[in-house]
């Protein structure tokens, strides 16, 4: 079975082989049907990008993929197909059909990512687009390895700087690397735009596609689902994307159009959120600075959970550290330390309360963890 296929396979490595993905895809691609891929690479925001685009080209009418990562509670929320997340007999079709195209040593060395990479392109072997997020980096991301009608960039920021580089130009160089010809680029550093100039055959600025009227009918979209102002720039890159593809699309087209876990309320008083950088800090202190917060919270080690803390300050009544069953979990014993010179107040998480307002923040993991105890 894929789950216990996939168990058995680290989900982290503290060395990635970079040659493998390409290796493997070359030795099986003849036996592949790639769709129309949209890549989708940067810091922050690819998920909601991501499926902002792949909703409205399902409403209008193509047959459409989304490939995403990671997931909060299932599997199955990483491979999104033409309105819903695949089911379990879906995905064990798949893998039984990707086993007999790989050789035993093939599969079994494949990484966690780069086997369910190949899953999803399996899956959407029919689909009119593909929208394909890359999970770490870009030009050596598993999702990197297949041809491309076009990438889309979010903003690029600091994080993952054992992998990507010390520097915004090294991180960003590390991104760009995978585009093929087409890139549209939403709000970048100046150094960001100068990279991309000079890898891609043609570039465009996300605001340079839109229009008066592209502008009017975000507005009424971003009102009609609620989007706080990040978000709403993230529907406009989806657009810009559409625009770009000579596409018509309609207000109605966005319908159902929000991913969970990006500011997704779940109750009047709780907010999640899955950001783990500073980057989310700080776009989550922008859209929600007219009230304060009891703040969930737990980092991993290898974030500036630190400089996270020091943003959301001025957002947070105080912290509640939750416990996360993850080896990469910073040590309490260090999280209290920093909130301590931080002149945060915090105590454990143990229930919530009616007369609190929630925001449950850090990554995956910590929304993981707390919709389990939550839903419990």
């Amino acid at each position: 079975m894929l789950k216990q296929f996939l168990d058995a396979k680290p989900l982290y490595y503290d060395e990635i082989d970079y040659t493998r993905m390409p290796r493997v895809y070359e030795s099986i691609k003849s036996s592949l049907k790639i769709p129309k891929i949209i890549h989708i690479i940067g810091t922050n925001a690819k998920g909601t990008t991501g499926r902002f685009l792949a909703q409205a080209l399902f409403n209008i009418g193509f047959n459409v993929g989304h490939y995403t990562s990671p997931h909060i509670l299932e599997f199955n929320e990483r491979i999104w197909l033409d309105g819903s997340n695949v089911s379990n007999e879906v995905l064990e079709d798949a893998h039984e059909q990707l086993q007999k195209l790989l050789e035993v040593e093939q599969s079994d060395a494949l990484s966690y990512f780069e086997y369910t990479t190949f899953l999803a392109i399996v899956i959407f072997k029919d689909c009119d687009y593909v929208v394909l997020e890359a999970g770490l980096g870009g030009e050596h991301d598993a999702s990197a390895v297949f041809s491309k009608i076009l990438t889309i960039v979010t903003p690029i920021a600091k994080d993952h700087e054992a992998f990507l580089g010390n520097t915004l130009k090294e991180i960003a160089t590390t991104k760009l690397n995978s585009i093929d010809k087409f890139a549209i680029l939403a709000k970048q550093k100046d150094e960001v735009y100068d990279i991309a100039k000079s890898k891609s055959e043609k570039y465009y600025k996300m605001q340079d596609l839109l229009d008066n009227n592209d502008e009017i009918k975000i507005k009424q979209i971003s009102k009609e689902l609620k989007l706080v102002k990040f978000l709403e720039q993230n529907l406009a890159l989806a657009i810009a994307a559409l625009k770009f593809l000579k596409i018509s699309y309609k207000i109605s087209d966005f319908e159902n159009a929000r991913l969970f876990g990006r500011l997704s309320k779940i109750a009047n008083n709780i907010i999640v959120d899955v950001g783990h950088n500073t980057l989310a800090a700080r776009s989550i202190v922008s859209a929600l600075s007219e009230q304060k917060y009891v703040i969930i919270y737990n980092s991993y080690k290898d974030k500036d959970y630190s400089k996270i803390l020091h943003i959301l300050k001025p957002i947070a009544l105080h912290v509640e550290l939750i416990d996360v069953d993850d080896k990469r979990i910073e040590s309490e014993e260090n999280m209290k330390k920093v909130l301590d010179n931080l002149d945060i107040k915090y105590t454990k998480f143990k229930e919530i309360k009616a007369n609190n307002n929630y925001l449950v923040f850090g990554s995956f993991s910590v929304v993981e963890a707390f919709l389990k105890e939550y839903n419990e």
